[in-house]
């Protein structure tokens, strides 16, 4: 068997109303001061109240840095982390969406040691000490909560990845409830985002290994059975439960057997037209399956036993399809748009679309097949125009 390495949180908290729990948690640190670490709206719709009462009524000083926003900027990392050493801050939570969460990584390291921002990126080179740090997500979508990965938007609007073990929270913390109000549209495309994250890590051509692809396929088979039913109905909690697992069993599957060109080619829609994640990757992903589908078809064929459990196609090649087919019908139902001009993208972008997803060159290596500069923009145009790209 091919040796490989996984790492996970190693405390992991999943329960209804479990963000009330966090003041408990955060005193087995011997917290005084905690910096928490969302967003205007996540504490304007109130999903940081219990949290925040819990703290206050333990008489453990917070300060609360809600300044994140999507795909945060490096400034924006920056001031809060300026902001954690300045007040002495001793844990760091978050409660929020994968901005958020990457944020308070990225804080919690950089408030602890005298490494600047930009000298971490890429794999491995954050190696000192961080704070004590605490997650908990409110979408079930980017499974950051679990893992060592914090995506930033540079200056040149390039997307950039810190991966190390020192971002690996001490406690993820899964509170279905806080996911209830998510409207339809973020819950669709957050719930695409982790079902990528689970088809990644199961066909990742580096690291894919027998705990990522058991992680992959529970992953898979949690969110394409629930993720129609949380579009239409966002108050069932029992399906939010199996999403918001679902997400964070894929977090720990690409945590481990990196995500690849998806990714890839979605960053720079992010990036450069402030396309939210989720739906940047649905954006891309029949036209990225099609395109790797010469290479992956076994293990797609695989894949639609689990999200199409009675469909039984007489040949891998079919299945491979089938498989597409599903994912795409997916997005439809749950009223994603199907092209890239939907979301403001004109010809005249994909070649500095196709110049920037090159750049991803952490993430290509892992695609089960190898991506030309020509194939990308390709790939970009077949999904301007609505149609699958060319196996």
């Amino acid at each position: 068997m091919t040796p490989f390495t996984f790492q996970a949180p190693s405390n992991i908290l999943f329960e209804a109303g479990a963000s009330k729990k966090i003041a408990e948690l955060v005193k087995g640190y011997g917290a005084r001061h905690v910096l928490l670490v969302t967003d205007k709206g996540v504490r304007g719709a109130g999903l940081t109240r219990s949290a925040e009462a819990a703290l206050t009524e333990a008489g453990i000083a917070l300060t609360v840095f809600e300044d994140v926003v999507a795909d945060p900027p490096s400034h924006v990392i920056e001031a809060a982390a300026e902001l954690c050493r300045g007040q002495g801050v001793d844990v760091v939570v978050s409660i929020g969406g994968g901005s958020a969460l990457d944020t308070a990584k990225l804080v919690a390291y950089l408030a602890k040691t005298p490494d600047k921002l930009d000298d971490i990126y890429g794999v491995g080179m954050a190696k000192g000490e961080r704070l004590p740090l605490l997650l908990v997500p409110t979408t079930a979508g980017t499974g950051s909560e679990v893992t060592p990965i914090a995506i930033v938007t540079t200056p040149t609007t390039e997307k950039k990845g810190v991966v190390s073990p020192r971002l690996i929270p001490d406690w993820a913390i899964l509170d279905p409830e806080l996911t209830l109000g998510l409207p339809p549209h973020v819950t669709a495309a957050t719930g695409i985002d982790a079902m990528v994250h689970a088809i990644e890590a199961y066909t990742s051509r580096v690291k894919k290994n027998p705990m990522s692809d058991q992680l992959a396929r529970k992953a898979l088979e949690l969110l394409s059975a629930n993720i129609r039913t949380v579009f239409t109905n966002g108050q069932d909690l029992e399906a939010r439960s199996r999403m918001l697992l679902g997400s964070m069993l894929a977090g720990m599957a690409f945590a481990n057997a990196p995500v690849a060109a998806v990714h890839a080619l979605a960053y720079p829609i992010g990036a450069i037209f402030h396309v939210p994640h989720g739906l940047s990757n649905a954006l891309v992903l029949p036209h990225v399956l099609e395109f790797n589908r010469p290479a992956a078809s076994v293990l797609y064929a695989e894949l639609l036993a689990i999200v199409r459990p009675d469909h039984r196609p007489a040949s891998a090649t079919e299945a491979a399809a089938a498989f597409i087919d599903e994912m795409t019908a997916i997005c439809r139902d749950c009223e994603v748009p199907d092209t890239l001009s939907a979301v403001g993208i004109a010809e005249k972008d994909l070649a500095k679309l196709a110049e920037d997803a090159m750049k991803q060159t952490r993430l290509l290596v892992n695609n089960p097949r190898e991506l030309t500069h020509e194939q990308a923009f390709q790939i970009y145009a077949d999904a301007l125009a609505g149609r699958r790209a060319a196996a």
